[in-house]
């Protein structure tokens, strides 16, 4: 029995020194991922919005040395507009808006935008049995855009539809800058390929539109604005990688 013990010993010890517990990077490969991110909104944007959603999407190519270049798209969304007696002109006495028929219609007035960013960062091991996972940063420049949308559904309110709705919607873009900090995961041959952290974003923006059909006296500002965002960001990558031998471990 012992030694069936010592064969049997010196028969798995090959597959151990294979299989290890050392890390090496991995060699370059594509990510693409989705995530989402609370927005807290900050400076000029304060003012306009509430709390709001950010859900997208990126994808980028990671080094060798664990540096990476990726773009970042994100929909913002949210339901809280700062902006009083926005169709208080289209409301009669009686607090109502109608369609086309004389009804009362059902008007929601809510947050819409788009970002979208170039970035660079890199993820910095914290173990050397994790090479490839660890503390993750990135930096990017892009484009911010927001408005707000008037929605009727199904009903029809002639005043605010098609290029009425311009009137209304506040339109503002510009230059985005992002910083994000955070934890990532990336394993060989799991499913579970993570990052979380929190990032700020600050738009450098100008409203777009001439006239404010609610305001149609005051003038529209041409300064620049301050937009910022900032909050918690979770993702899931999906990782391709370059050649098959980057599933395995070495030494």
């Amino acid at each position: 029995m012992r030694k069936v013990g010592i064969i049997l010993l010196l028969s798995f010890s090959p597959l151990y020194a294979q299989q290890g517990l050392l890390d090496t990077v991995v060699e370059p490969k594509v990510l693409v991922g989705i995530h989402y991110a609370t927005g807290w909104p900050g400076g000029d944007l304060i003012h306009r919005y509430g709390y709001v959603n950010l859900v997208g999407f990126s994808a980028g190519y990671k080094t060798k040395n664990n540096w990476f270049v990726q773009s970042d798209a994100s929909f913002v969304f949210g339901s809280k507009v700062k902006v009083n007696g926005l169709l208080d002109n289209i409301t009669d006495s009686y607090g109502n808006i109608t369609d086309v028929n004389g009804d009362p219609a059902a008007v929601s007035i809510l947050c819409r935008g788009v970002t979208a960013q170039c970035e660079v960062g890199k993820i910095i091991p914290l173990s050397r049995f994790q090479k490839n996972s660890g503390i993750m940063w990135h930096v990017g420049v892009g484009y911010l855009n927001h408005r707000i949308k008037i929605e009727t559904q199904t009903q029809v309110v002639p005043m605010i539809e098609l290029d009425y709705k311009k009137g209304y919607d506040r339109l503002t873009t510009g230059i985005g800058f992002s910083q994000f900090i955070g934890y990532a995961h990336l394993a060989r041959s799991s499913f579970y390929n993570f990052y979380g952290g929190i990032y700020a974003l600050q738009g450098i923006t100008k409203e777009r539109r001439t006239i404010y059909f609610d305001q149609p006296e005051t003038q529209v500002s041409t300064k620049n604005r301050i937009d910022l965002l900032f909050g918690v960001k979770i993702g899931w990558f999906i990782p391709f990688y370059s050649t098959k031998k980057d599933y395995y471990i070495e030494y």
